[in-house]
């Protein structure tokens, strides 16, 4: 009994003094590839020539992916980040529910595989903010969304300025909508090309035209365009249709925006023709723009983790004269996020003390 009234004071001690992190939403991991062979040239359209190694989204960032922004940033709307269409389009992916201060978003059934669209690009760089902060939880504001890769400072459509990227971010491995010499490299570059500067005519690596047509296992040059399917579809759904870098969707399914001094959209979307898939299609419809047939990638110099959960490791020691100290042979003891403590069973007349366990 002495033991167990010990270890309840030193318990209840701990816990008063110890602010344990609130519940958070779920981390998400975006998939990348690595883009090397720096120092390629560029395409002849003056795009896609990078000097460096960077990594880039294997796809479009999904409903999926976009929705647990929301649930992290957005019980407060302060920017708009969540559009009412995505509701309510047949082409929309995500649903919110509750009033301002409680709002709560949620995937409609079979869309969290496919790219968000009715996005801007200023959402687009809220969302790479987020992810280069660590994917926090917390109301829109510096350390969440307005601030990280691209000073937004608190202005939901601020001055054009606001595309600069961060060098400290960025070389740290914060992440960034992809540039278009980020993107054109990823979607059309292969060093194994000799003809056109190693640049194939569309994403599928290949130099005539997609068909369009459903999604497919069996044709490495088709797309989601010219309303073959009429709506979005699931990311990497065109199984062989991939670039030399290993991404999908760099052509149809949605435009993607890229950053810019002026912000543009590349790739074509499930309403386009084909022709909008080469290299020399771009459009800029203003990057406030949030339309049915628009969604973003992102980039970065690193891998995208997935965010550890923050946690004290203790040790776990016992003690029959509250005079010499032994660690627990068999077990430790972890506080975590969700402030359980594992503790043995074979010490039973005994006090117990956790501490924070030394670094080795």
């Amino acid at each position: 009994m002495k033991a167990k009234r010990y270890l309840q004071r030193f318990c209840i001690a701990l816990f008063v003094g110890a602010v344990l992190p609130a519940p958070a939403q779920a981390k998400i991991e975006i998939p990348t590839v690595s883009v090397g062979d720096p120092g390629n040239p560029n395409h002849t359209d003056r795009w896609g020539s990078v000097s460096y190694e960077y990594r880039i989204g294997v796809y479009p960032v999904t409903n999926s992916q976009y929705a647990a922004f929301l649930n992290s940033v957005a019980a407060t709307d302060s920017h708009g980040l969540y559009s009412l269409e995505m509701g309510e389009s047949i082409h929309g992916g995500i649903t919110r529910t509750g009033n301002e201060g409680e709002f709560t978003y949620a995937v409609k059934e079979g869309f969290g595989n496919k790219p968000v669209n009715f996005v801007s690009f200023w959402d687009a760089a809220r969302f790479s903010n987020w992810l280069t902060n660590g994917q926090p939880t917390g109301p829109q504001g510096m350390e969440t969304t307005e601030s990280g890769m691209y000073f937004l400072g608190g202005v939901t459509n601020p001055n054009l300025i606001a595309t600069a990227r961060d060098a400290e971010a960025w070389n740290a491995g914060g992440v960034a909508v992809a540039d278009g010499d980020e993107w054109v490299k990823a979607a059309y570059y292969d060093p194994t090309k000799s003809e056109a500067d190693g640049y194939w005519s569309y994403p599928t690596r290949h130099d005539v035209l997609p068909s369009p047509s459903l999604p497919n296992a069996a044709n490495a040059n088709s797309a989601n365009c010219d309303n073959a399917v009429g709506t979005v579809t699931d990311v990497g759904a065109y199984v062989l249709a991939r670039s030399y870098y290993g991404t999908y969707d760099q052509g149809g399914n949605v435009w993607e925006w890229v950053e810019h001094d002026f912000p543009q959209q590349r790739g074509g979307s499930f309403e386009n023709t084909a022709w909008s898939l080469h290299p020399t299609h771009s459009r800029g419809p203003g990057p406030t723009a949030k339309e049915a047939t628009t969604g973003f990638r992102v980039s970065s110099l690193h891998t995208i983790p997935v965010p550890q959960s923050s946690y004290v490791e203790l040790e776990l020691q016992f003690s029959t004269d509250l005079q010499t100290w032994d660690n627990v042979p068999i077990s430790s003891a972890v506080l975590t996020e969700g402030g359980k403590i594992s503790l043995p069973t074979d010490q039973t007349n005994a006090f117990y003390r956790l501490r924070i366990k030394e670094s080795e």
